[in-house]
């Protein structure tokens, strides 16, 4: 459902999602052009974090384009122009869950290969990672399209949703203590440890902006809220973390060649 906004309004959506476009971009362009400095075992790793944000900025140029095609701006009869109109055609942020079922999966996975598990560790722990992110991020869309009025649909599926994310925070702080507590190089065990607590940390924004229509954040409000909220988030455990992952690579690399025993 559309709603009128103001030109300012308009303009605060344009300009973030605009920046989180070029956020993606660039950090995709950074993570690919510098796997020559990684070492082979760390590369996958660093390919997967230009793999995120490649795929993040395919979908905000999506979402971009379909902000700019719900409003325009039509000239009064003085010939000045205001706050723009809705065109008609629906505004898709089907697009943002689209992207968050391909790359939290992948985000997962980038952090699962810096550290020092056997094969089929790897494979158990992607699988249950993997499934489970893609069931959180199934089980909150049918609630993200219900913003006013019944909000019961919203509030289930944050429930299920966030439940399944509890379990994803779990297996990140605590879970795979033994894996990042098996490096032998303090420095890298305290990336690791600080990987999985930024993942964490800019995951909580999601669940607080899914709870915007329960504060009294509605119509145009919410989506502007739900919007810009998304888009920090995003940056944050897509950007961010892909640059801390890319100095963990680096970082363990530097040690393989030293002649470190960093398995």
């Amino acid at each position: 459902m559309m709603y009128d906004m103001t030109a300012s309004h308009f303009d605060l959506v344009y300009n973030v999602l605009s920046f989180s476009l070029a956020s993606m971009a660039a950090s995709t362009v950074f993570f690919w052009l510098r796997l020559s400095s990684v070492h082979e075992k760390y590369k996958s790793a660093l390919v997967i974090s230009g793999m995120v944000t490649f795929i993040a900025a395919y979908h905000y140029m999506r979402i971009f384009n379909s902000w700019v095609e719900a409003y325009e701006f039509v000239p009064n009869l003085t010939g000045n122009t205001k706050d723009p109109v809705l065109t008609g055609v629906p505004f898709n942020d089907a697009y943002r869950y689209m992207d968050w079922l391909l790359t939290v999966p992948l985000l997962l996975l980038e952090i699962i290969f810096c550290m020092n598990l056997s094969k089929e560790q790897v494979s158990s722990e992607a699988v249950s990672l993997g499934l489970s992110s893609a069931a959180m991020i199934a089980a909150g869309y049918p609630g993200e399209l219900v913003v006013t009025g019944n909000l019961s649909t919203r509030f289930f599926c944050f429930i299920f949703s966030f439940a399944i994310f509890l379990f994803i925070v779990y297996k990140l702080l605590i879970g795979l203590q033994n894996a990042v507590n098996s490096e032998t190089n303090e420095e890298v065990k305290a990336m690791l440890n600080q990987v999985c607590v930024v993942t964490v940390i800019s995951w909580c924004t999601y669940p607080v902006v899914y709870l915007f229509p329960f504060l009294g954040i509605s119509g145009a409000q919410a989506v502007i809220g739900i919007q810009c909220g998304y888009c920090a988030s995003d940056v944050i455990s897509k950007c961010g973390v892909g640059f801390l992952i890319y100095n963990i690579t680096i970082k363990k690399s530097a040690v393989l060649k030293a002649g470190g025993l960093l398995q």
